[in-house]
């Protein structure tokens, strides 16, 4: 009996923990945050700090306004958007919100190197929308891998442990039964390879 309440408590310890990081590195958190940084690599910063905080607008706050009021509707399961086959048009929706905003922050010119990020994100949810009609990958473990490995190229060595949070993030989601293994890994190498490998692309080429 002792045992089977141990077992029961670790249970609930573990499964506390997978919503905590869940919760808190979702990708909407993420991304937020990937963007109030991006023109730190140019002068200014932290005076153009404003271009950030209003490439966060179009690309993440709006998007989860949006979808908080689906969600209110009964349109939407949940903020997580569980329901593979309502990816894609959630997706969609916040591709129309980041398409408005690059179009704002070329008008109000915006430093390049917010430009860039959001163009690296544009990209991450176009494929994103292709892929889950067919396959749930994970926009948990894409967001954090992607963020993680752009962090350490821009900043440098100093940033390398918020690689650990990769494995960390894919975990509470296999944990929580919102995704396979398989999708975890893909959605990470996904973030880290495409997204964050765009971001440096296009980081030579325009800045």
């Amino acid at each position: 009996m002792r045992d089977s309440r141990a077992t029961a408590a670790a249970l609930r310890v573990r499964n506390r923990t997978a919503r905590w990081l869940t919760e808190v590195f979702q990708p909407p958190v993420v991304v937020t945050l990937q963007l109030l940084i991006s023109p730190v690599i140019e002068p200014g910063f932290p005076g153009t700090l404003g271009y950030g905080a209003l490439a966060a607008l179009f690309v993440c706050v709006l998007p989860l306004l949006v979808l908080l009021g689906l969600v209110r509707l009964g349109k939407v399961t949940d903020h997580h958007v569980s329901n593979r086959r309502q990816r894609a048009p959630v997706l969609l929706m916040a591709l129309a919100s980041v398409i408005a905003g690059l179009v704002v922050l070329g008008a109000v010119g915006a430093p390049r190197s917010v430009v860039v990020m959001v163009l690296a994100i544009v990209a991450g949810i176009v494929v994103l929308a292709a892929v889950s009609p067919f396959w749930k990958i994970s926009g948990h473990a894409a967001a954090m891998s992607s963020a993680a490995a752009i962090y350490v190229l821009m900043l440098g060595p100093a940033w390398l442990p918020l690689l650990l949070l990769i494995p960390a993030v894919g975990w509470s989601r296999v944990v929580l039964r919102a995704h396979t293994r398989a999708q975890v890994v893909a959605g990470s190498l996904f973030g880290m390879l495409v997204m964050a490998g765009l971001w440096w692309l296009l980081r030579g080429w325009l800045l």
